[in-house]
């Protein structure tokens, strides 16, 4: 039986230039996390490099790595030396041409539970994903682990109440969100507040609809060139079922953030908010059209 109550670890950090070098350093911050109680531990998506996404370069698909592959050779037996479960973000080279954004999950004791494949790919000014990803074909899942059952979908998936909504439906006690969001320069003077204020209440939304914890990672640092980068926005939180901040990292600090989660609080805010007990599952059918009218 897994324990009513688990701490959970947001490893916020800034990437640099060299994906081996940004490795090292998250083992380290995966090792502080555990040091500090954490017993899962998340790590911000495409950990391994700075966001690529913001040109399109086919010589950047060399970062990509099968999985199992590298990044798991290294971070499967770190898991079970701390004996934590890690929640890593990769970009996997499923074949010659076929790449996706994928979560790993890797439970406490090594074990490669499995894989969910970003479902939702973003083409926008600087995140040009969908040169590089190949929408995932998982569907929504959760991990069993030695500390709770767990759920991730990543980024770009935060806007959907879709996902959120399937991956809660799974049984999960926690959904994470491996991110890598930030600012362009040129519109934070006028729109900056407003889209953090989005980000943040889109997903503390899921957490309310859902009665689920909700845990955002998210990367901070500037990366690209004046007229060309992102101002990543840090910022990383972990909101209660009832939609409550639990903890928020700063904008433009490396933080780790370690909060307990308790299973029991899900069961009270179900039982009087029974949003799932009174769902028209029969009155659903047309959210599988692209539009109605």
């Amino acid at each position: 039986m897994t324990p009513d109550k688990f701490r959970i670890g947001l490893v916020q950090m800034a990437c640099g230039l060299k994906p081996q070098a940004n490795l090292d350093y998250a083992v380290q911050k995966v090792r502080e996390a555990a040091q500090k109680g954490a017993q899962i531990i998340c790590l911000q998506e495409l950990f391994r490099s700075q966001y690529f996404c913001r040109e399109e370069d086919a010589r950047l698909f060399d970062l990509a790595e099968p999985i199992p592959g590298p990044s798991t050779a290294v971070l499967c037996p770190l898991a079970a030396e701390l004996g934590v479960v890690i929640v890593a973000s990769l970009f996997e080279k499923r074949a010659t041409g076929l790449y996706h954004n994928t979560a790993v999950v890797i439970d406490a004791d090594g074990t490669l539970l499995g894989m969910y494949r970003k479902m939702h790919i973003p083409d926008d000014p600087l995140f040009f994903e969908k040169f590089y990803f190949t929408p995932g074909d998982l569907g929504f899942r959760a991990f069993d682990t030695k500390f709770g059952r767990i759920a991730t979908l990543v980024c770009w998936d935060q806007w959907y109440p879709e996902a959120a909504r399937l991956a809660a439906m799974t049984g999960a006690n926690i959904l994470f969100y491996p991110t890598a969001i930030g600012w362009h320069p040129s519109e934070k003077a006028e729109l900056g507040e407003a889209q953090h204020d989005a980000w943040r209440t889109a997903q503390r939304a899921h957490a309310i609809a859902n009665g689920i914890y909700v845990a955002a990672v998210n990367r901070v640092g500037f990366e690209g060139t004046p007229e060309n980068g992102l101002e990543f926005w840090g910022a990383s939180f972990v909101s209660d079922p009832f939609g409550r901040m639990l903890a928020e990292a700063s904008h433009d600090k490396e933080e780790i953030l370690i909060v307990e989660c308790d299973v029991k609080q899900m069961e009270e805010i179900r039982r009087g908010w029974p949003f799932l007990r009174d769902r028209r599952i029969d009155a659903y059918g047309p959210i599988t059209s692209r539009f109605l009218v």
